[in-house]
């Protein structure tokens, strides 16, 4: 992988760390009921092309750290098929920091287009 590849990845990555956070609770938000992990991949897959790149496994952690935050509360059921399920959903906390995150996302992407206005690819 040559320099300028490498430059991309680390800015790909630096880049889905807050993005995955603010996804994952605003489709947890929209959500009628709580929704297991394969359940939230296949919707952000859905509605969010791309935000997970495809790794569904980078989803837990940030599930895990998320509600060690306060911002998801889960519960395990025993599933018909396979190993037990442990389902989220977003709490009171959680839907107050999605409506502030959702507010600086906006506001920096809406400075970063300004700047990026007329720079070619």
């Amino acid at each position: 992988m040559g320099e300028i590849e490498a430059q991309l990845k680390k800015f790909q990555k630096e880049l889905s760390a807050g993005t995955v956070s603010l996804a994952l609770l605003a489709v947890l938000a929209r959500a009628a009921e709580p929704l297991y992990g394969y359940l939230i991949a296949k919707r952000l897959e859905q509605v969010g092309e791309g935000v997970l790149s495809g790794k569904q496994s980078a989803l837990y952690p940030v599930l895990r750290n998320l509600e060690g935050a306060g911002l998801l509360e889960s519960h395990v059921e025993p599933s018909v098929a396979g190993p037990p399920r442990r389902y989220y959903r977003i709490t009171g906390e959680g839907r107050q920091v999605l409506g502030q995150w959702t507010a600086a996302w906006r506001a920096t992407r809406d400075s970063v287009d300004s700047v990026l206005e007329g720079v070619s690819e």
